[in-house]
């Protein structure tokens, strides 16, 4: 059975506009060069990549809110710095509201870089010729979950909440086995607990962990149609928008990657002591980061590099870490993403 899914052409046609270039030229970052043998340039001072005969004055990095607005441009802005310095040439950032219109600036010339979650991964593929080329891990792991969590235990979870550290080292409340187990499905059986009606908060249309895969998770496990009449799903706009609407009481229950509470608890410490996560989905394959198809080779790898290298540098690690919490990144896995692809099809007109 095929899910239907809902457009979102209004929030794209928005996010267009928003994730435009800016009209001030960019800096002037060129170094003292020197010609290579087969027309190239490399740098004299300080190793940057050599920047290419047909590679662009600017890149354009486009990204997707996961924690507060103002924290990721800040956070954007540090990271466009550094590739700026490993490329080159000046790399800018633009923030959109979500993947729909981030695969939109992919596919239309106003964003060159993309990091996407992985459903959105594959559409900016198929939709806008985009070239994945690398994939994030976190804990030492390329793949993750989805977190159901609730303000109401009392009928979500089977058994007592229970306190536990987290890898980063927050202490929150987990239920039905989440706190001590490596990977999922977990806990799922707790979605027979919906009620009718039951206000859901997911986190944006193009999201796996957000979206796809609970939805998914729904109609296999507690035999929910997500487009029915048996819930009201709401869609927050953000992975801390959906702990936050939960947190206030706007609903019993949402979904994120996990764990998003991370995010918010230093603004929000009534998240860890308010919000208990009840049930996994199954693993997920990480976001990662695809490429304009219009770039030329050269480019792509040495952008390829520059990511790759601040993954192995301190001040560059930080930097990705602070944006989307990635440890390191490695190649992508394109059958991972052939799965995700897979999980979006159920979700057809």
């Amino acid at each position: 059975m095929k899910i239907r899914k809902w457009t979102a052409l209004s929030a794209a046609a928005v996010l267009l506009a928003a994730c435009g270039g800016t009209d001030d030229e960019p800096e002037d970052t060129t170094t003292e060069t020197e010609a290579t043998d087969d027309g190239a340039e490399e740098t004299e001072d300080d190793g940057e990549a050599a920047a290419g005969e047909d590679w662009p004055d600017e890149l354009v990095l486009g990204l997707v809110p996961s924690q507060d607005m103002d924290k990721l441009v800040e956070d954007a802005s540090v990271l466009g710095e550094l590739l700026s310095e490993e490329l080159g040439i000046t790399v800018t950032t633009n923030i959109t509201d979500d993947y729909t219109a981030l695969v939109v600036a992919m596919g239309t010339g106003q964003a060159d870089i993309g990091m996407f979650g992985p459903i959105a991964l594959a559409q900016s593929v198929d939709q806008s010729d985009a070239v994945p080329i690398l994939q994030s891990v976190r804990r030492g792991a390329a793949t993750y979950h989805t977190q159901w969590f609730t303000n109401d235990p009392d009928r979500f979870c089977d058994d007592e909440p229970v306190e536990a550290e987290n890898a980063e080292g927050f202490t929150y409340l987990y239920c039905n086995g989440t706190d001590a187990a490596d990977a999922g499905p977990v806990g799922e059986d707790a979605l027979n607990n919906i009620e009718e009606g039951e206000t859901i908060f997911f986190v944006d249309e193009a999201s796996a962990s957000g979206y796809y895969y609970p939805a998914t998770q729904l109609q296999q496990v507690a035999g929910i149609d997500p487009f029915g009449t048996e819930i009201d799903p709401q869609f927050a706009g953000g992975h801390p928008n959906a702990i936050l609407a939960v947190l206030r009481g706007d609903g019993a229950i949402g979904t994120s990657f996990d764990d998003a509470r991370n995010v918010v608890v230093e603004d929000e410490p009534a998240v860890a002591e308010d919000i208990v996560v009840f049930a996994w989905s199954t693993e997920i394959p990480n976001d990662g980061i695809s490429v304009s198809g219009d770039l030329p080779e050269d480019l792509v790898q040495a952008i390829t590099d520059a990511f790759l290298a601040l993954a192995a540098d301190e001040e560059g690690n930080a930097a990705l870490f602070e944006v989307y919490e990635i440890e390191d990144l490695v190649e992508v896995d394109m059958a991972a993403i052939d799965e995700a692809r897979a999980v979006a099809e159920n979700f057809g007109d």
